[in-house]
């Protein structure tokens, strides 16, 4: 295998048609070096003879003209013949020679940008116009025929074909051919992928009969959640959106915090409110109009499990905020920007990571969770609450300030691990019960947290994510101070619970709604 994979194959034929027109000129010197002739179309044709290097024009190397505006001009039996030859095919060789057609050894191609078509309009005509026929053609044909023939889809890869056209004069190995045609045929899947679902979102199919996913590498990971396993990041977006501005290298379990915290942040009012996580799970938040003090009220919620944890600030960061910060031990820290003195006292710390989210958004996208070759899909739980997705069931009405603080509640306790119980007063979370298999376990877990951080609470309301089973629960959280409590409906027993709110002179409202977060 050793000296197969040294077989080099000399270039005399390249055939260019590029989208992306960047970097050609160092390519152009090698490929002239080696005395390469170069077959190009369209405007990369017009480019190539603008840096001034000989080219030939597809439509003379065919002798038959661009059609159709354009969408035909190598889609032709001489080009692909070329490129798709078996050079020691007996009968492929007597086929090339009585129709007089020559081998095309090396194809550099890109493709039109669809995907950054989609992202600049939404004028399906132009859209479908963006779709690239000849480029992918060309690129699978050349990476079927590796072993002959070269294949480079990216500008990025430039570099790495004039090293290997220097370092063999003029030729390249299996090996590097082999490479460049994995690259190849993941660029055509990926390309083809982009429009597979722009076609399914424009038939308004979230779950058709087969699946595509895409994605681009941002970065492999030292490792996983932990250290025996391996991780790594995609994205759609090249970068994301979130720029990271200082501290450590991000971990898998980092990123997981971080998606968890802007989860909720990004449902917060514009511009208001702190997040503060912990293993993926709230330990504090508030909504409180006077950003510094919605920080002190989201971490009094719980100040020993925010220690390590993340915080994420719906808001830009300035110099008061970021000098509390500092007072604790934290991992990451979120925020819509940062100001120059922030920043300044923030760097301090050298280990602290600093996110910039403020171009960061939310998208009604799919959530996928996966086991071995099975993977689960479903939308997000991204239903924005008003006054109207709640019924008031008990005899005594809601104020205003109770539902405001109910609404809140219920919105945090979708982000919270089922079983969830949310309580809170002024805006702010003042006990958060998570992830346990009983209901009644979340609703002491809440309360004792309460209990712990918070002496006295006015106006104390009470979330959960799904209906109460028995009277139990509820009849806790009465119990501790408790006078509102908001609850999908859905239970045999609701009529109990109703009955029990009646009672104690308890506010409870109904959602339409459940929110289970696995």
């Amino acid at each position: 295998m050793g000296n197969k994979q040294n077989i080099m194959k000399n270039i005399k034929n390249a055939l260019i048609s590029v989208s992306d027109k960047k970097n050609l000129k160092p390519l152009l010197k090698i490929l002239k070096k080696y005395k390469i002739k170069i077959i190009s179309s369209g405007g990369t044709y017009k480019r190539i003879r603008k840096l001034k290097f000989d080219c030939v024009e597809v439509s003379d190397f065919t002798n038959s003209p661009e059609i159709l505006e354009g969408r035909v001009k190598t889609l032709h039996p001489k080009i692909h013949a070329g490129i798709l030859n078996k050079r020691d095919s007996k009968n492929h060789l007597k086929d090339l020679k009585k129709s007089n057609y020559e081998n095309i050894d090396l194809v550099i191609v890109n493709f039109y940008p669809f995907e950054k078509t989609l992202n600049n309009t939404n004028n399906h005509k132009k859209i479908i116009e963006n779709i690239d026929v000849g480029g992918p053609t060309m690129v699978r044909a050349a990476a079927k025929n590796y072993n002959d023939v070269t294949v480079i889809t990216s500008p990025n890869q430039y570099l790495e074909l004039i090293d290997e056209l220097s370092k063999h004069k003029g030729s390249t190995s299996l090996r590097f051919r082999e490479k460049q045609s994995s690259i190849a045929f993941t660029e055509t899947a990926y390309y083809e992928s982009i429009i597979s679902n722009y076609f399914n979102s424009f038939d308004h199919k979230n779950f058709p009969e087969k699946k595509v996913f895409h994605g681009n590498l941002i970065e492999k990971l030292r490792y996983g959640e932990n250290p025996h396993q391996f991780g790594a990041i995609y994205s759609k977006n090249p970068n994301m959106n979130l720029k990271q501005i200082h501290g450590k290298q991000l971990s898998y379990n980092n990123y997981n915090d971080i998606f968890a915290a802007l989860t909720i942040s990004k449902s917060l009012p514009k511009n208001k409110g702190t997040v503060i996580v912990k293993h993926a799970n709230p330990c504090g938040v508030s909504i409180n109009s006077n950003n510094f003090e919605s920080y002190k009220y989201a971490l009094k919620c719980d100040p020993i499990s925010a220690f390590g944890g993340v915080v994420s600030c719906n808001f830009e960061i300035n110099k008061n905020l970021a000098i509390e910060l500092n007072k604790i031990f934290l991992e990451v820290i979120i925020g819509n920007g940062f100001d120059k003195n922030a920043l300044k006292i923030l760097k301090r710390k050298k280990n602290i990571r600093l996110i910039d989210s403020k171009n960061y958004s939310l998208k009604e996208n799919l959530k996928f969770t996966s086991l071995n070759e099975e993977i689960l899909i479903q939308s997000e739980d991204f239903k924005i609450f008003t006054n109207k997705d709640f019924k008031v069931v008990s005899k005594k009405k809601p104020s205003s300030r109770q539902m405001k603080n109910l609404i809140f509640a219920f919105n945090i306790c979708r982000y919270v691990k089922s079983n969830a119980i949310v309580l809170a007063s002024d805006s702010s979370t003042v006990g958060i019960g998570s992830g346990q298999p009983s209901r009644l376990d979340s609703c002491k877990i809440a309360i004792n947290k309460m209990k712990k951080f918070n002496l006295f609470n006015q106006d104390l309301v009470a979330a959960s994510d799904a209906f109460f089973p028995f009277v139990d629960g509820i009849e806790k959280l009465v119990q501790s101070g408790v006078e509102a409590v908001v609850q999908p409906s859905g239970s045999i027993r609701d009529k109990e619970i109703i009955k029990f709110a009646n009672e104690t002179e308890t506010v409870l409202l109904f959602s339409k709604t459940r929110h289970f977060r696995h």
